[in-house]
Parts: structure tokens; C-alpha cells; sequence
């Protein structure tokens, strides 16, 4: 006979995450949980890298420059490579176009862009750092190479180009990747 649940009866906790070795001491057990419990443990910590990457990269950001994230991904990109549209930069982001769109307009309005047409399709528009947004960029990218360095200091130069290497191939097969959730009947 099955003896029936009292109400403030709690289920049995799963079983704790096991962190490889002593990788997981001091870390709150439910990051212990996402990191080595996850059946999604790929997109789980990219994404938690990322958000401790960027969270104060544009905190900072926006205290001294008064720019918005989607501002400053416009400025970056136009810093690695100058003379390209709008439509260039979204497709190198996962930030949706109308986000984009509107961080490209504050930055004109703010001078930090110039926006010139294609001389063979004039609907064609390219994007231009000017001095003033050029220098913005040049204050902030040490600031974020320096950030990064910190957080993957845990890794020797092998294993950071070993890191590099592996999500190389993870990005060349973005082709494949899925564009939406097939549902199941």
C-alpha cells in the first residue's frame, strides 16, 4: 500500500551536479546545475559568458560615452571594418535589424557616423566612423580586450586557441543550424 503525500511534503531533491574534479568549489550549486547538469550545456554557457562579458563592458559604456549597446555594436563593427551597411552589421549580430536600425540613427544624430550612398545603387547606403566615434571606439576597445583577457585567464594560450579552434567549426556550420523549433505533433 502506497502511503499518500502530505501536503508540505517536498519532493527528494535530484541528484547534485558533479563538477569535474574541483572545478565547481564555491560556485552556488544551481550554476553547478546549469554547467554540468544541462542538456544544453552549449548555448547555457555561451550565453552566461557572454551576459558577464557584456553586462559591465556596456554598463561602462554607457557611463562614459552615453551609448547604448546596439551604439557601440555599431561603432565596433565599423571599427573592424569601415564603409559597410547597415544590413552588413546585422548579419554579423543576433540583435534584431530594427535594433540595429535605431542605434545607427542615434549615432548620426550624435556624429559618430556619416552615412553616404553607393555611387552605383543609391539605395545602397554605407556607414563611416568620424573622428569623434573613431576615437570613442579606440577608448573602448582596450578596455574590453583588457575585460576579456581577465575573464579567460583561466586558460593557457593553447587552450585559449584551442577554445578558438572549436568554436571556429561551430560558426563555419551556421548553415545548418536551425532557424526555428520544429514543433512535434
Amino acid at each position: 500500500m502506497q502511503k499518500a503525500r502530505s501536503r508540505d511534503a517536498k519532493p527528494a531533491p535530484k541528484e547534485k551536479a558533479k563538477a569535474p574534479g574541483k572545478l565547481g568549489q564555491g560556485l552556488h550549486p544551481m550554476l553547478a546545475a546549469k554547467l554540468w547538469a544541462n542538456p544544453c550545456w552549449l548555448s547555457f554557457r555561451a550565453n552566461f559568458v557572454a551576459h558577464h562579458f557584456n553586462q559591465p563592458v556596456y554598463d561602462w559604456i554607457w557611463r562614459e560615452f552615453r551609448l547604448t549597446a546596439p551604439e557601440h555594436i555599431v561603432l565596433y563593427a565599423l571599427n573592424l571594418k569601415d564603409g559597410i551597411t547597415a544590413d552588413d552589421i546585422v548579419a554579423s549580430t543576433a540583435r534584431p535589424k530594427n535594433t540595429l536600425s535605431r542605434g545607427v540613427n542615434a549615432l548620426l544624430r550624435k556624429k559618430l557616423i556619416v552615412r553616404t550612398p553607393d555611387a552605383k545603387d543609391r539605395r545602397r547606403l554605407f556607414l563611416n566612423l568620424t573622428a569623434r566615434g573613431r576615437r570613442i571606439v579606440e577608448k573602448t576597445v582596450p578596455m574590453l580586450v583588457a575585460h576579456e583577457s581577465a575573464m579567460a585567464r583561466a586558460l593557457s594560450l593553447a587552450e585559449r586557441k584551442l577554445l578558438s579552434a572549436l568554436f571556429d567549426k561551430i560558426f563555419v556550420d551556421k548553415g545548418n543550424w536551425p532557424t526555428q523549433i520544429q514543433g512535434r505533433a
